[in-house]
């Protein structure tokens, strides 16, 4: 390994951002791919060549695998084959089960599970040439609402897990890591639209006494890509502050 290309899906914002910009800091070239939030990818990308780093912005909707080849396509022309990939693409279309709509579901198991399965098919290849790879996926932070209305969600946690165990046997021998990162309530977009209440009786229940940041979850994923983690196989790291224990 001549060097660490890192891609981060839904780099744009949040959790995403975090995590590009400390991999860019452990000396990662990063791609920084986005759907729909063009300018804050952009700006990820200047922030991180700004420091003296090397980085691209990258448009893709990781939920349709034809996009996914054409990004990992364009990564290695402009940065070189990707050998750390970390899956960070999600969203949340809460709703009970008797009024999700088949929309509501497939897009949430398109966007959290499938994308995972696409990018990760197009990052083994160069991987196993390589004798190295990281593969790192992080699952959607919960919508906080009591676990109703979450099926599809459940169900995309639950799918992730069990595909990053199942390619972790798979590729254990091979130099490659596959591992999860399941975040618990964390200050992103995502949990800014709840009320301050009920902000406040979930932070009331984490045992750290306190919500946790991007940056928290970026520690670990920045991690788990280096040698240090090269012995951690097919693990969930909850970065929540204690609360499932």
């Amino acid at each position: 390994m001549d060097k660490r290309i890192a891609l981060v899906t839904g780099a744009g914002r949040g959790i995403g951002r975090a995590i590009a910009l400390e991999l860019a800091k452990d000396g990662c070239a990063v791609a920084v791919n986005y759907s729909r939030s063009e300018g804050p990818a952009n700006e990820v990308a200047a922030e991180i060549r700004a420091m003296g780093g090397e980085a691209v912005a990258v448009k893709a909707n990781v939920s349709d695998a034809a996009e996914v080849k054409e990004m990992f396509k364009l990564v290695a022309e402009q940065l070189g084959a990707v050998n750390i990939l970390v899956c960070n693409a999600g969203i949340t279309k809460d709703n009970l089960l008797m009024r999700m709509k088949e929309s509501e579901w497939d897009d949430v198991i398109d966007t959290d599970l499938n994308s995972l399965f696409y990018c990760a098919k197009e990052a083994v290849r160069p991987m196993l040439k390589g004798r190295w790879g990281r593969i790192i996926a992080i699952t959607s932070v919960n919508a906080l609402r009591g676990g109703a209305g979450q099926c599809n969600y459940a169900a995309a946690k639950a799918g992730m897990i069990g595909f990053i165990k199942s390619l972790a046997r798979e590729v254990a021998a091979k130099g490659i890591t596959a591992n999860a990162i399941a975040p618990g309530f964390i200050e992103t977009d995502m949990t800014a639209v709840l009320s301050d209440e009920l902000k406040g009786k979930f932070v009331e229940s984490i045992p750290a006494g306190r919500a946790g940041t991007p940056r928290d979850v970026a520690g670990a994923a920045v991690f788990l890509a280096s040698e240090n983690a090269s012995y951690i196989q097919g693990q969930v790291i909850a970065v929540d502050g204690g609360i499932t224990m």
